[in-house]
C-alpha cells in the first residue's frame, strides 16, 4: 500500500476534528466555546493547505481527491447543522446550502461518467472562505455576545446564501455544457 502523503493526512485530520468539534460546540462553557473556535479554525486551515500542497508537490491522489470534498462537507455542513440546532442560523439557509451541495455533487458524478471534470469557480472558493469566516464569527459571538457582531453575522449568512446559489448555478451551468 502506498504511504499517505501530507495533504491526505491533513484531509484525514480535518475529518477527525469534526467529532470533537461537534461535542464542544454544544457545550455552554467558555473553554469549550473557545476550543470549538480553535478546532474549527485549524480544520478550516487544513482545507486551504492540503490542496495547495498536493498541487505544488504533485501529490494529488485518488484517495485525497475522494476524501477532500467529503471532509469539507462534513466540517461545514455538520457545523451549520449545529448552528441551526442552536438557533444561530435559520434552517432555510442550511436547506439552500444542502440543496446546492446535493445538486453540485450530482452534477459532478454525472460529468465524471463522461470522464471529465468541472473545475471550481472563483465563486465556489469564495463561498467556502466566507462560510468558514462566518462560522468563526458566529462561534466567537457565542462568547462575546455583541449586538453589532450579531448583525454582521446575519449579513455574512446572507452573503453565504448568495455565494452558495451563485457558485451552484455556475457549477451546474458548466457541468451541463460538459454533458452535451
Amino acid at each position: 500500500m502506498k504511504k499517505l502523503n501530507l495533504p491526505t493526512v491533513l484531509t484525514i485530520l480535518r475529518i477527525i476534528l469534526v467529532a470533537p468539534l461537534m461535542i464542544l460546540i454544544f457545550m455552554d462553557c467558555t473553554p469549550a466555546k473557545i476550543a470549538s473556535i480553535v478546532i474549527f479554525t485549524v480544520a478550516s486551515l487544513t482545507d486551504f493547505i492540503d490542496g495547495r500542497l498536493a498541487r505544488k508537490n504533485k501529490q494529488v491522489t485518488d484517495l485525497g481527491a475522494f476524501l477532500d470534498p467529503l471532509a469539507d462537507k462534513m466540517l461545514i455542513n455538520l457545523t451549520f447543522l449545529a448552528l441551526v440546532v442552536m438557533n444561530l442560523m435559520p434552517v432555510w439557509m442550511f436547506g439552500v446550502i444542502l440543496i446546492r451541495d446535493f445538486a453540485v455533487d450530482g452534477m459532478r458524478m454525472m460529468v465524471a461518467t463522461k470522464g471529465t471534470v468541472v473545475s471550481a469557480s472563483i465563486f465556489g472558493k469564495l463561498k467556502t472562505t466566507v462560510q468558514m469566516i462566518t462560522v468563526i464569527s458566529i462561534l466567537l459571538n457565542r462568547i462575546l455576545n455583541l449586538e453589532p457582531l450579531t448583525i454582521i453575522n446575519i449579513v455574512l449568512l446572507y452573503i453565504v446564501v448568495f455565494l452558495t446559489v451563485m457558485s451552484g448555478a455556475i457549477y451546474l451551468f458548466k457541468g451541463q455544457s460538459k454533458l452535451k
